[in-house]
Formats: structure tokens, sequence, C-alpha cells
């Protein structure tokens, strides 16, 4: 996949001026969660981004506003581009996006984290918009809990891998300064009597240490 996104990037940058804006930010979205682009490529990327802003609609913007993140975390020299694109009004339109539906997965590993003595908040939007399961904003941890919707199914293997949206997420969070553990629900659906989610989480929380 590394390779390919290369090879993609190679050919597709050159003929940006080619796409609508829909193909743009889609293109620029993919890229942003495959993170191969050379700094040329995403100045490029951001240039063209910066003179369509106007053709956007609100999915297409929330898409710039994670590639716009993205440069700024991985690419900070670019920073000048990203202030052009008013990412404060693109952070802003992209958390109203946001419509936070806890899932009963969700509220039984909240639960049972407060029963280990690990108190949070639940649905916590950091400075940058991005949204956490469960958090301790003064400590910057956070517990994602990655339902069905975070994986596709590998070709061949038939073994889950984290989709493209989950690693980006957890791109930026890294880079931004938190410590994740993520509860992945097929574990989580193993696991049958109160004791056994206690000894699964005390494991995961060990990564806080």
């Amino acid at each position: 996949a590394p390779k390919l996104f290369e090879a993609i990037a190679v050919t597709v940058v050159p003929r940006l001026g080619e796409f609508n804006s829909q193909g743009l930010a889609n293109t620029a979205w993919a890229f942003a969660c495959g993170n191969r682009l050379e700094s040329w490529q995403v100045e490029s990327i951001f240039e063209r981004l910066v003179n369509d802003a106007a053709t956007f609609d609100v999915v297409h913007l929330c898409q710039v506003y994670q590639f716009a993140l993205y440069v700024m975390v991985t690419h900070p020299q670019i920073e000048v581009l990203a202030s052009s694109l008013k990412v404060r009004n693109l952070r802003d339109l992209y958390v109203r996006q946001l419509l936070p539906r806890p899932s009963r997965l969700q509220h039984d590993v909240s639960v049972a984290l407060i029963q280990c003595g690990w108190t949070h908040e639940v649905e916590h939007v950091t400075e940058e918009g991005l949204s956490l399961d469960l958090a301790r904003p003064t400590s910057k941890h956070a517990v994602e809990v990655d339902g069905p919707r975070h994986f596709l199914r590998e070709v061949g293997s038939g073994c889950l891998v984290e989709n493209g949206s989950t690693r980006l997420k957890s791109r930026l969070l890294a880079a931004l300064g938190w410590k994740v553990a993520h509860v992945r629900f097929d574990e989580w659906d193993t696991l049958e009597t109160g004791a056994a989610k206690r000894l699964y989480l005390e494991a995961k929380l060990a990564v806080f240490s």
C-alpha cells in the first residue's frame, strides 16, 4: 500500500488542475490517511485547496479540515498555507458536524472503566476538534471503543485491519500528545464475565503507566 500511494501521488499531484471539488477533497483526505506525501506534493494540494475553497460543500470542507490538520501536524513548515484556509473556521464547521451517538458497546466499556476506578469524560472534543469516546483531558489519556465501522477485512487473510480514517485519527492524536488505548469490539465480545472485562481493561490501561 505505501508504494501504491507513492506511485499515485507522483501521477496525480501534477494533474490536480483537472479535478473537481469533490475529487480534490477526496484525494486530499485519502492522502492524509495514507500518510505518503512529500512536502512539495502537500504544497501543491494545499495551493489548489486554497484556490477552490469557495466551491466545497460541507462534507468536502470537513475532509479539507482533516487534511489541513494532518499538514499542520506532519508538515509544520507549511502552516502558512493552512492559515490561508481559515482553519479555525473549518474546525468549528467540522465540530458542528460531529453527532455523538454513544453505542451500547461504548456505554458498557465506560461502566466497566468506572468500576476499575478510571473515571472519564464521554465524547470529549479536543481543541483541534477530534472526538474521543472516553477521555481524561488533563492527562491527555483516552480510550477509544472501536466498533465494526473502524475496520476493513483484509483481502486474502480475512483479518480485520483498521481503516484509513481510524489510522489517521490515531496518528493525529499521537502527534498532539495523546496516549490512546483501543478497545476492539471483537475482543470485547469474547469477554463473558465482569472479572474478564476488568482484567482486559487493566491490561489496556497499562499504556498510561
